[in-house]
C-alpha cells in the first residue's frame, strides 16, 4: 500500500506534466467552463483540447458533467490550485537572481487589484494572469493565449 501511494502520485504528476493542461487548471481557478470556452481561450484545435481534458479527468484532476450537448469542466479539488500556486512559489524563488525574476516576482501592490480578461470577462490579478500586455501606458492581463491574441490590437480593435 505504501508504494502504491507513491504511484498514484506520480500519476497526478504525470497528468499535470504539460503546458497546456497547467493552463487548463489555470482557467478552472475558480470557475466552471464548457469545452468551447476552453477551446477559444486557449486558441487549441478541438481534439488536442479533448485530449488534454481526457488525461485530466482520467488522473481525477478536473471533474466533468454534461448539459444538452455542452460539458462543462472544474476542478475535481479545490487543492490542485494550492498545489499549483505553490510550485510556481517555488519557480519564483529559484529564479529570483536570473533574468526571469522579473516576469516571475511580483509586488504585492500588483497582486491586490482585481482586473477583468478583456475578452472573455474572466477575474484575475497579475499572479494569476497567464499573458499581460501593456497598450500606451496601460497594463492588460489576459487569462490564456487565445484571449490574449484576440485582444493584442488594443481596446479599440477588439470586438467581443
Amino acid at each position: 500500500m505504501y508504494q502504491q501511494v507513491f504511484e498514484l502520485h506520480a500519476d497526478i504528476h504525470k497528468a499535470l506534466a504539460h503546458p497546456k493542461r497547467l493552463e487548463i487548471i489555470h482557467l478552472l481557478r475558480d470557475r466552471t467552463l464548457t469545452v468551447s470556452e476552453i477551446q477559444e481561450m486557449l486558441d487549441l484545435p478541438q481534439a488536442n483540447l479533448s485530449q488534454q481534458l481526457t488525461i485530466l479527468r482520467r488522473s481525477g484532476v478536473v471533474a466533468s458533467r454534461k448539459a444538452g450537448k455542452q460539458i462543462y469542466y472544474r476542478l475535481a479539488h479545490k487543492n490542485v490550485i494550492k498545489a499549483s500556486d505553490l510550485l510556481r512559489q517555488i519557480l519564483v524563488e529559484k529564479y529570483q537572481n536570473s533574468k526571469l525574476a522579473d516576469e516571475l516576482t511580483l509586488k504585492m501592490s500588483d497582486l491586490v487589484p482585481l482586473t477583468i480578461d478583456q475578452v472573455c470577462g474572466m477575474r484575475l490579478s497579475p499572479k494569476t494572469a497567464a499573458f499581460a500586455h501593456k497598450y500606451q501606458n496601460e497594463n492588460y492581463y489576459f487569462c490564456a493565449a487565445g484571449c490574449y491574441h484576440k485582444f493584442k490590437g488594443g481596446p479599440d480593435k477588439y470586438v467581443n
